[in-house]
């Protein structure tokens, strides 16, 4: 590590890190373990959003330059602390939500269907695959291309239910669908 100014990196301070794929990451030290020396650093929003800040986890052994940029000598008053309930539950929910994804992936269908199944699955937990098929609560099934006219159920009640929530995502996929057609519109001119 060529620019390493010191072994230890004070909470609040400025540093920036040129990675070995050479890219540059700069931001608030918000932690530093110096056994491992695993850096973490808070950073604006890639999406430009004021509330938002990015978090990078940066291994130091693996930095050809690191430099602090602002040193902070005074400490917090109140130790930052990390909410472990809540960081437990968008883990949990994010290992569910990755094994949707690969449920959907694995019955082999189309990205339409993939989407649709992702869909339902954040309002509808009971939700699976039989073959192409959608099965939602055990009784409403979706066949291809999972239109609204494609769900079935003999109870009524559920099948209103899922037909709104398909026709929802029908209608929030016509206007991605037509707000990009716009930008690619622009873009041309």
């Amino acid at each position: 590590m060529a620019g390493l100014v010191q072994d230890c990196f004070s909470i609040g301070s400025t540093v920036e890190c040129t990675t070995c794929y050479n890219a540059n990451v700069e931001g608030e030290v918000l932690a530093f373990d110096q056994q491992t020396k695993m850096l973490i650093l808070k950073c604006p929003s890639a999406s430009k959003s004021a509330k938002l800040n990015d978090v990078y986890i940066v291994n130091l052994a693996m930095c050809s330059d690191v430099q602090v940029k602002k040193e902070v000598c005074i400490v917090p008053e109140q130790p930052l602390s990390l909410n472990l309930e809540r960081l437990s539950t968008r883990a949990r929910n994010q290992v569910e939500q990755k094994r949707l994804q690969i449920s959907a992936l694995s019955a082999g269908v189309s990205p339409e269907g993939q989407n649709l199944y992702m869909a339902i699955a954040r309002t509808i937990k009971q939700v699976t695959w039989s073959g192409p098929n959608i099965v939602v609560c055990k009784d409403v099934t979706i066949t291809p291309p999972y239109k609204v006219d494609n769900v079935n159920s003999s109870d009524q009640r559920q099948l209103s239910y899922v037909k709104k929530i398909v026709e929802k995502h029908e209608n929030d996929q016509a206007n991605t669908n037509q707000s990009t057609s716009a930008v690619d519109i622009v873009a041309a001119n």
